[in-house]
């Protein structure tokens, strides 16, 4: 790592696409500051040159914005704050629980909400680095953002939280010289679907387990696409680098606000735009005559 190293914070590096971006931050000879629930889940990215620190995103505020404040005060910057914590809570909405709805917010919208809102006031304050930009905020959406589905609408609900705070976010600090963007993954192969991983209802219902239902059909085939997923997830991450970094294929190119990642899930955008599209044209008379004379 060089003096003038961009800095990334990291939060939940210890696996999937969390670990892979640290990895190959650190391979370009970036700062990275990798970060997990437990310290030592993250002892493989410390040998290979990255700080790490034990954090979880669903600690109170206070407690994130003291771990800002360390951050700045050790690094004085953070060119890339990611947040990669989420995982996926498998059920039908009568079976899923408030206190498992709450539990897959509060790790998969509120603590990036949190993390963002902690580090902010610092990054405004930082000098902008010679790319032009102050930094650039990564929150982790996916092919769910797009699609809901039955079995997984909890799952659906956060992610598209999260890819609208994004869009939002792009357009609040955009004139601070600061940039927000979502990484929109198809199926990549991760842990994300090992049992233990996921996470479903405690209550479950005979009738939703029947595989003649849709949800009794996405749980049979969350088991066979498990560690089946069609996505690499070391090349998902150079490109993430890329074009985060103005890299590569990316050099010269601007930032989106959406890095969509895979073909299953490029097909899925072009399909729910080209069925939005189906319906505006349908009922365009009745949307157009809603306005007072």
């Amino acid at each position: 790592m060089t003096k003038n190293s961009p800095v990334w914070f990291i939060a939940a590096a210890s696996s999937g696409f969390g670990h892979e971006m640290a990895m190959s931050a650190l391979k370009r000879g970036h700062t990275v500051i990798a970060t997990a629930r437990k310290v030592e889940r993250v002892q493989d990215l410390a040998e290979a040159g990255a700080h790490t620190m034990a954090f979880d995103v669903t600690s109170p505020l206070a407690v994130i914005e003291t771990i800002a404040k360390e951050v700045f005060d050790k690094h004085g910057r953070v060119d890339y704050l990611v947040n990669a914590a989420g995982f996926i809570l498998e059920g039908a909405v009568e079976e899923v629980s408030p206190q498992e709805v709450f539990d897959s917010f509060n790790t998969n919208v509120f603590g990036a909400v949190s993390t963002i809102r902690a580090f902010l006031p610092h990054i405004r304050a930082q000098p902008i680095a010679p790319n032009g930009v102050r930094s650039t905020i990564v929150t982790f959406g996916s092919l769910g953002s797009w699609r809901g589905g039955a079995g997984f609408s909890i799952y659906a609900m956060t992610k598209a939280c999260v890819s609208s705070l994004a869009e939002s976010l792009r357009d609040e600090l955009a004139p601070f010289k600061i940039r927000s963007t979502t990484v929109e993954p198809g199926y990549f192969r991760t842990s994300f679907l090992n049992p233990g991983v996921m996470v479903s209802s405690k209550t479950r219902i005979d009738a939703y387990s029947d595989e003649a239902t849709p949800t009794g059909q996405v749980r049979k085939r969350l088991v066979v696409v498990d560690n089946n997923q069609p996505g690499d997830v070391v090349k998902g991450c150079k490109v993430i680098l890329d074009m985060l970094t103005g890299s590569g294929l990316a050099e010269g190119k601007d930032l989106p606000v959406r890095v969509v990642l895979g073909p299953d899930c490029e097909q899925t955008i072009r399909d729910k735009c080209s069925q939005s599209i189906a319906i505006l044209d349908e009922w365009k008379e009745l949307i157009r005559s809603t306005n007072h004379d």
